[in-house]
Parts: C-alpha cells; sequence; structure tokens
C-alpha cells in the first residue's frame, strides 16, 4: 500500500502548518442550526460531491485509513487526486476529517475539512491544508494553482452553506 508523500502527516488537525509549505486557510460562519447537517455532509462525502467533485472512497464515511480518490473536471481533462483520511472527528464539537496525498496527486500534502463550535456556539466551516507541487502540472500552474486551492476552499464554504439551508 502506497504511504502519502509528505512528512508532516496529522499536521492539520493541530493547525500547526509546516513552515515551507503553501498555507490555506479559509473560515466561513455556517447557521446556528447547522451543526448536525454539516458535520454529515462534510464526513459523508456529501459536501465534495455537492461541489461537483467525484469521489471514490473504499468507505461510505471518512475515518483513518479510508481511501479516497477525488476527480475533477470532464473527460479526458478529469484530474485524479488520490488520498487517504489520515484522522477524523465527530465530536458534538467538531466534525471532520483531514486527507494526505498519496502517489499520483498533483500536489503533495494535507488538506481538512472541519465544522465547529467555538465558545460562543456559535457554527464555523474550515478548510486548512498545506502543500507543494509534486510534479510538472501543479509546478506549471504557478500562481494558477495557488489560487485554485483557495478558490476551492471558498466554493466548499459556499457549497456548504446551500446544503445547509437546504438539508
Amino acid at each position: 500500500m502506497p504511504a502519502p508523500t509528505y512528512p508532516h502527516v496529522g499536521a492539520t488537525e493541530t493547525g500547526e502548518l509546516p513552515p515551507g509549505w503553501r498555507h490555506v486557510r479559509h473560515r466561513v460562519r455556517l447557521p446556528d442550526s447547522c451543526f448536525p447537517a454539516a458535520g454529515a455532509a462534510i464526513l459523508g462525502w456529501r459536501l465534495h460531491r455537492a461541489a461537483g467533485i467525484r469521489i471514490d472512497a473504499d468507505a461510505d464515511r471518512a475515518a483513518p485509513g479510508v481511501r479516497v480518490v477525488s476527480r475533477l473536471g470532464v473527460g479526458p481533462l478529469r484530474l485524479a487526486a488520490p488520498c487517504e483520511v489520515v484522522w477524523a472527528v465527530d465530536d458534538g464539537r467538531r466534525a471532520g476529517f483531514g486527507y494526505g496525498t498519496l502517489p499520483g496527486h498533483p500536489a503533495r500534502g494535507e488538506e481538512a475539512f472541519v465544522v465547529s463550535r467555538d465558545a460562543a456556539d456559535r457554527i464555523w466551516f474550515e478548510v486548512v491544508a498545506f502543500s507543494r507541487p509534486a510534479g510538472w502540472l501543479m509546478r506549471a500552474a504557478g500562481p494558477a494553482g495557488r489560487a485554485f486551492q483557495h478558490a476551492y476552499a471558498w466554493w466548499l464554504g459556499r457549497t456548504l452553506r446551500r446544503l445547509c439551508a437546504r438539508p
């Protein structure tokens, strides 16, 4: 079984991202009643599917060790991104997971998707990631690749807000 393609496995769980890597942190407020639906959407892959990402996972729910291939694009232009869930949480205050890249992914690194309650019981969705290019495609993308990562995090937040409005 292939191992993750980066050394800092689990760093998105603590939020202490490694220096020298590209970082993404995107946080959006969700409606106060949204926690159960948002957690289920994240852990059950519904968020990604609703955002237009094709997900092929070897389990219906994110959990450590679950392998997933995200596919973005159309036909022969579809880009496959294999990952493995390296941590997951569902404890009433936080629900979500982090997955790390496997060989064949265009980047190296980790990305997390978490809904949480703060001390005032406000509900937040956050995407946290660190990455580096793994091959020529991401290197060639340069600033456009970085912009895509931020736009993707924004799009997931928008999609989750929409899912919360229509459970």
